[in-house]
């Protein structure tokens, strides 16, 4: 069945970095839109980063616009999230979610315009 699986969350110091990765397992998302999300205790999901199918474009919310940096590996079936200048508030459990095959985008903020979703990773930022 189709798999997303992220990687690579933790505990890091405010100023600090990780690279979140999601393999996907399955199918191929070479030609499918992906972004990240996250939800921290009490909230609801957040967008965090979308890529278009090729990895040409990305769009981000400034609350990490700067800091973070999604990307895509068609070769691989991987996608990455790259952040930087961690804050605190950035705790929150990481999801990577994938679109599936229809026509529009090129991307989406949205989680009801996910079909597919990894488990989360957890990612704290302490102060």
């Amino acid at each position: 069945q189709v798999q997303l699986v992220e990687s690579g969350g933790g505990l890091v110091q405010a100023g600090g970095s990780l690279r979140l990765s999601c393999a996907a397992s399955g199918r191929t998302f070479s030609r499918n839109a992906m972004g990240w999300f996250r939800q921290a205790p009490g909230k609801e999901r957040e967008f965090v980063a979308a890529i278009n199918w090729s990895g040409s474009g990305t769009y981000y919310p400034d609350s990490v616009k700067g800091r973070f940096t999604i990307s895509k590996d068609n070769a691989k079936n991987i996608l990455y999230l790259q952040m930087n200048s961690l804050k605190p508030e950035d705790t929150a459990v990481y999801y990577c979610a994938a679109v599936g095959d229809r026509s529009g985008g090129p991307y989406y903020t949205t989680p009801q315009e996910y079909d597919f979703w990894g488990q989360g990773t957890q990612v704290t930022v302490s102060s």
